[in-house]
């Protein structure tokens, strides 16, 4: 390693063929497919349409996305701290941010195979049995397609990778493995739910001025459905709009991706001092 990003590199080398020789990644996988396309048959959403789809997937995967996530991050940083392999790596010219952003971008690599393949293939059982009688909507506003099924790929991809960065953080602040199961379990139920909590409980005692549709896009999970709901399903509602500040909501996914990693950096710089 010569250099910052021969560093990353080499790290995300190491995550990318760790995760293909892993079969725990492709068992996920398989479950997530199973689980989408029972709902999407269910309720008869591939032969309706793409927007459909995704009413009948969106509540399973906002949810399922995240524990995915933790899953495939937990133990991210913690493993390589217990093996001892931070203490090798210290050796070497790796700077903290560089093996950071390595052990990130690879198992990103991993769960974005494991999200997106099945939803993809999903996508494409809407778009050759979906009928012709269902590209419009009563409401007339828009026209089902194949590029809002996109934009929901796109924002779950956003979401996944937001909730990766906080398991590697909880993972970087973990000392031993059960540390991290438990770091994990806190983190995954402050993602799915306890923000949204907080963000309601904040509002409804009067402790914040703010409107709801951007109190809301600081809670990952709520900012997640709002987008949503204000760039894929608004085809539906010829009415209702604003379920959350678009711009709040965007910035508040980015945000507490660049905290988390912020975060895990520093706990892995603590580690070598």
């Amino acid at each position: 390693m010569t250099g910052p990003l021969d560093a990353f590199w080499a790290v995300f080398a190491r995550e990318v063929r760790g995760a293909a020789r892993s079969r725990t990644y492709l068992l996920l996988a398989l479950a997530l497919a199973l689980v989408v396309f029972g709902l999407a048959g269910a309720g008869n959403g591939p032969s309706a349409g793409y927007v459909p789809t995704v009413v009948d997937v969106l509540l399973v995967v906002e949810v399922l996305v995240p524990a995915v996530a933790f899953a495939v991050g937990y133990r991210s940083i913690t493993d390589d701290a217990v093996r001892g392999t931070l203490d090798v790596l210290a050796t070497y010219p790796l700077p903290p941010w560089a093996y950071v952003v390595g052990v990130y971008a690879g198992r990103a690599v991993a769960l974005l195979s494991v999200v997106l393949v099945p939803l993809l293939v999903l996508g494409g059982v809407v778009a050759v049995s979906a009928g012709p009688d269902t590209a419009v909507f009563a409401t007339h506003r828009g026209v089902d397609s194949p590029l809002l099924f996109v934009r929901f790929l796109a924002l779950t991809a956003g979401f996944a990778l937001t909730a990766l960065a906080m398991a590697v953080a909880i993972s970087a602040l973990a000392d031993s493995r059960r540390r991290a199961i438990l770091l994990a379990l806190v983190g995954l139920l402050v993602v799915a739910v306890g923000a949204d909590v907080t963000v309601l409980r904040a509002l409804a005692g009067g402790l914040v001025d703010a409107d709801l549709g951007t109190l809301l896009g600081v809670s990952p999970a709520s900012a997640y459905r709002g987008l949503v709901f204000e760039t894929v399903l608004y085809v539906a509602f010829s009415e209702r709009a604003g379920f959350v500040s678009v711009p709040v909501a965007a910035t508040g996914l980015l945000a507490w991706s660049l905290a988390s990693l912020l975060v895990a950096t520093l706990a892995v710089g603590s580690r070598r001092a």
